[in-house]
């Protein structure tokens, strides 16, 4: 069976090195950008024919809903979900707008809710799913909750969901939620200072989206071992 994919934020960074990757697996890759002619740029550099470039702006909830029903109508059902679009909001929460920590809040956790509800229920049905979550270990309370409290929080939400939604998985259901920490990357967000290509950023979230029938489901991974939350 090819698996067809959808991978958020998937024009530049980790979001394109996972999207690559698929291709490279030989699935049919769906890259959601929020910009078609940045999306169409970087598809160039994948090889193979079975990319397809979708817009979907995950601040933007109407979008999202209007995203998923075209793809579907064009490119069939979709069996991998990978939301890796982020955002990286800097101020302290003395300095922090409303706006900002909503927008954070909408692209890390509202957002792929709603792909969530549209999705999950045909990958249950259809007794076949995989679903990402690009997270983080600022977001992981193990870990003390580092970084920007907008980021934090939000990646910290993320996980939540992530476990909420695994749990909600019949257990006879070849279905699988997980989250990742790709850990500190050399990308526009993560900074030049950061020790980690965009391709070891991208290796678990892939390996996560093709897990066997018999893989974990409603866990936090780095560097395809289990984390705490």
């Amino acid at each position: 069976m090819t698996s067809t994919v959808l991978v958020t934020g998937a024009n530049r960074g980790i979001g394109f090195e996972i999207a690559k990757g698929f291709a490279e697996q030989g699935c049919k890759v769906l890259m959601g950008v929020r910009e078609e002619a940045e999306g169409e740029a970087a598809r160039k550099d994948i090889p193979g024919n079975d990319i397809q470039v979708v817009e979907i702006d995950l601040s933007n909830s109407d979008t999202i809903s209007e995203c998923i029903v075209r793809a579907q109508a064009v490119y069939g059902d979709i069996d991998i979900l990978i939301n890796n679009a982020g955002v990286m909001i800097d101020a302290e929460y003395d300095a922090l707008s409303e706006a900002d920590f909503e927008k954070s809040l909408q692209v890390h956790v509202k957002g792929p809710f709603l792909l969530c509800q549209l999705l999950l229920p045909g990958m249950i049905e259809r007794n076949f799913g995989r679903i990402v979550n690009v997270s983080s270990g600022w977001g992981a309370f193990a870990e003390g909750m580092e970084g920007p409290v907008a980021y934090a929080v939000s990646k910290a939400a993320l996980n939540a969901l992530t476990k909420k939604l695994a749990n909600r998985v019949p257990e006879n259901v070849n279905v699988k939620i997980n989250a990742v920490c790709p850990g500190w990357v050399h990308t526009r967000m993560g900074g030049k200072d950061a020790p980690r290509t965009p391709e070891q950023g991208a290796e678990t979230a892939i390996w996560l989206g093709l897990l066997k029938d018999d893989g974990p489901n409603g866990s936090f991974f780095r560097d395809k071992k289990q984390i705490k939350w």
